[in-house]
């Protein structure tokens, strides 16, 4: 086995093959497993040869980092984390010891925003970069894009490594890109009508700014459906594509069908999951490019098949500035269930439904904001957006409120007739209960109140801090 690999960029498969790589794609697990250990053993090696801060993190290490035998080696390695990265940049700016190749090696630099602390740099070598237009090429092959295909890439084109990897798959496999962006005011009534102008068959953005893209569209007269013309919807950045309620929202108004996809920021642009043409919810975890491990998130033991727990990744064909055991704390379940499109990798069934630090705990239950947004979508009278509002009064539990949006038909019967809406608090609380397993405080708020998110939605106001037992 050549490592890391090297494509042949002239190759693509007839558009009517299921399959990009149709060997790797449907291979016996046992004999993925073989090749996936053979890229580890590789991957971990080189990573230890090459980066100091790999040599510094592995020095106590019980196994022999350039000799990974099984995967029980390689699961006692440490874990790797963002704090870890964040102090090793801090020290050693700006790409950290980790990065593996000279630094005028460097083809391309992006980065987190660094909204929650210091932003963590990236460096991508240009060999590398080919890697990722390959591997993304088969991801957007699996979700159903093809050559014939136009595509508009909506979403940030920065830092923010979502959107070049849609671009870059897209370009691999010859589909027509049409890198729109998001974001800038007045964009997304621009948005609207090169959509109609320009008719691309393929959307990628978020969740969120899909629903206020639709949103915009019928404010401009254009209904979504009718007018835009979209076969097929790609989401990243969000939980939203793979929770039921919001997912059949969003094929209802598009009339598209709708691919969840996923990955992290120290991860991209490499995609580390991602649903295909007959998901109806959940992604597929393309081990032999990013090898997925789902971890209890207190004993960091690995999780069976069924099971709850945490994804730690690591890159199999980064010479750049590779993660290995990479901690994700997101929450998702897998199994090995089998799939119309005959792939064999394990599945996120639910997707990434939550984040360790995200999860609510109120009176013993843990309640994820998925869940929520879920039940919320479900009803009939919802107005399409949410907050949910943590506080703790001194030496008291936790609350949540949830502050949901109602039609404006309906919240009009607040106060013509008061009977009637507090039917619709009293239906929305026995929903909420159900949902959570709990009592939850509820607001009725009116359609509007809430501002839209054009990219990433920010839904939980967590007012626990400025309180200090």
């Amino acid at each position: 086995m050549d490592w890391p690999p090297q494509y042949d960029k002239s190759y693509l498969p007839p558009a009517d093959r299921e399959h990009w790589d149709p060997e790797l794609e449907t291979m016996d697990p046992d004999q993925r497993d073989a090749l996936v250990l053979a890229k580890l053993r590789e991957q971990v090696c080189y990573a230890h040869q090459h980066s100091p801060f790999y040599q510094e993190l592995y020095k106590d290490s019980p196994v022999d980092p350039a000799n990974i035998r099984s995967f029980d080696d390689f699961r006692q390695l440490p874990i790797l984390t963002k704090d870890d990265l964040r102090r090793e940049q801090e020290a050693h700016p700006p790409f950290g010891r980790y990065l593996c190749v000279a630094p005028d090696q460097v083809f391309h630099i992006h980065g987190t925003s660094g909204t929650t602390g210091r932003p963590t740099v990236f460096g991508f070598s240009a060999a590398d970069w080919d890697r990722v237009a390959e591997a993304h090429a088969r991801v957007l092959w699996s979700a159903g894009v093809r050559p014939a295909d136009r595509i508009i890439i909506s979403a940030v084109f920065s830092a923010y490594m979502g959107s070049w990897a849609t671009l870059i798959g897209a370009e691999r496999l010859g589909a027509q890109s049409f890198p729109f962006g998001a974001g800038a005011p007045g964009q997304t009534e621009r948005t609207v009508e090169w959509v109609t102008l320009v008719r691309p068959t393929v959307f990628y953005g978020t969740p969120s700014f899909a629903l206020y893209l639709a949103a915009t569209a019928r404010r401009m007269g254009i209904d979504p459906k009718r007018d835009m013309g979209f076969r097929l919807l790609l989401f990243s950045g969000e939980p939203g594509a793979s929770i039921p309620s919001t997912r059949r929202e969003l094929q209802d108004t598009f009339g598209a069908h709708v691919v969840d996809q996923g990955s992290m920021a120290e991860m991209t642009p490499w995609a580390t999951s991602s649903g295909c043409r007959y998901l109806q919810r959940g992604m597929h975890l393309w081990q032999d490019i990013v090898y997925t491990e789902l971890l209890d998130p207190d004993t960091k033991r690995p999780v069976p098949m069924g099971g709850e727990g945490s994804p730690v990744y690591t890159h199999l064909e980064r010479d750049s500035q590779p993660m290995l055991r990479y901690w994700s704390g997101d929450i998702a379940r897998w199994n090995m269930d089998p799939c119309p499109c005959g792939r064999t990798y394990p599945t996120l069934s639910e997707g990434i439904y939550g984040r360790v630090d995200d999860m609510i705990i109120v009176r013993g239950q843990n309640i994820f904001p998925s869940k929520i947004e879920d039940t919320l979508r479900a009803l009939d009278e919802f107005g399409g957006e949410f907050r949910l509002v943590l506080e703790r009064e001194p030496g008291q539990m936790d609350s949540l409120t949830v502050q949901a949006e109602v039609r404006p038909e309906v919240y009009a019967l607040r106060d013509g007739q008061p009977d009637a809406f507090a039917q619709v608090e009293r239906a929305f609380s026995d929903e909420l209960r159900r949902a959570t397993g709990v009592g939850v405080n509820l607001e009725l708020r009116p359609q509007g109140e809430f501002e839209r998110a054009q990219l990433k939605s920010r839904r939980v106001i967590d007012n626990r801090r400025f309180w200090r037992e």
